[in-house]
């Protein structure tokens, strides 16, 4: 190895540490309400903003002072005392980190790295063993997952996505249009549904309890708890209803633990209507280096979705289509077709 090359890569290291640390702090003010306090009172001293969210104000002047640093916060005078000091939240940042409708709406990524780096003493234990780590250990994952799918759905679903495929859209733009959600989670692609789709009925199935109670609540906030219900179901056993106008899984057949008995079991839920998939857009094939893109889903596996179900067909969140190909045929179906819907993180599918 070249001199060069390994002062590249030492360089990269420290880069990426100096970034870990960042979002370990921007899980700090999310979690003790320091952002949601500036955004709210407007500039602030340490001890100000230590008052307003009961906490230490030499902690919070400490976490200040690095927010600023790393150009998150402004600060009045720098060179002003410490206690003089006032700091505040750019109203552009403040919707990455505080406006949960907002595209750009980014705070959960922070409280994944810190799920994450909590339990890596039972990642550790699952790599060496061949074991898993459930759902149920990641604390805040439910909430998380539903928080960063909670603005796609709610704004380009139902107002994009669907819209751009002709015969779906118009068989739930009529009256007794049904919809099953599969792996509904926290039920936000069932609630967005029914809010876009006034005569709509959506079914969302979930193994997960916790996460149909998590829907159960939010369909009841928007509005919409008599026409989006939930039930515990297990992906690969169908429910005794069949016959849906849409039967979608939006994000999760790669993290099923029997993903072809949950394909077939969606074909029989349809009958005679759509099936569709929603799940990552990878490259076509492994290749590396890769991109960015590739890199944070290939971290998600490892810290999420292949420790998830144990055991079980070990997909990972790296799903290519020429996998999900293969699910499909292995469950009856005959081809998947990619759709032509455009997004930088997801893909399209159509079984048919």
């Amino acid at each position: 190895m070249s001199d060069d090359a390994r002062d590249a890569f030492s360089e990269r290291i420290r880069s990426s540490t100096i970034a870990a640390l960042d979002m370990l702090a921007v899980y700090a003010g999310d979690r003790l309400g320091w952002y949601a306090a500036l955004a709210a009172d407007g500039p602030s001293t340490a001890r100000e903003l230590a008052a307003a969210t009961s906490t230490n104000a030499r902690y919070a002047r400490e976490w200040l002072e690095h927010q600023a640093v790393g150009g998150v916060l402004t600060v009045d005078d720098a060179a002003a005392g410490p206690e003089q000091r006032r700091y505040a939240l750019p109203a552009a940042h403040a919707e990455v980190l505080l406006d949960g409708d907002s595209l750009a709406f980014s705070a959960p990524m922070a409280r994944t790295v810190a799920e994450v780096s909590s339990l890596m003493p039972d990642f550790l234990h699952a790599y060496r063993t061949g074991g898993g780590v459930p759902w149920d250990a990641h604390g805040e994952g439910r909430e998380i997952q539903a928080d960063v799918n909670r603005p796609l759905f709610l704004q380009l679903l139902a107002q994009e996505w669907l819209p751009a495929i002709p015969d779906v859209h118009e068989r739930l733009s009529a009256p007794g249009a049904r919809v099953a959600d599969v792996a509904c989670g926290g039920g936000w692609a069932s609630i967005a549904i029914a809010l876009a789709y006034p005569h709509v009925r959506v079914d969302g199935y979930d193994l997960d309890a916790a996460s149909i109670d998590l829907a159960r609540a939010n369909a009841e906030a928007a509005g919409v708890a008599d026409r989006a219900t939930f039930h515990v179901s297990d992906a690969s056993a169908p429910p005794p209803v069949d016959g849906y106008d849409l039967v979608a899984v939006f994000e999760a057949v790669h993290d099923m633990a029997r993903p072809v008995e949950a394909l077939a079991a969606m074909r029989a839920m349809a009958g005679g209507g759509a099936v569709l998939v929603m799940d990552e857009r990878t490259a076509d094939e492994f290749g590396a280096p890769g991109d960015d893109a590739e890199r944070l889903l290939y971290g998600f596996s490892l810290f999420s979705c292949l420790p998830a179900e144990t055991p079980s067909a070990a997909t990972g969140t790296v799903m290519r289509p020429d996998t999900l190909r293969g699910y499909a045929r292995a469950a009856g179906f005959e081809d998947i077709v990619v759709l032509d819907i455009e997004h930088e993180t997801f893909r399209f599918y159509r079984l048919v």
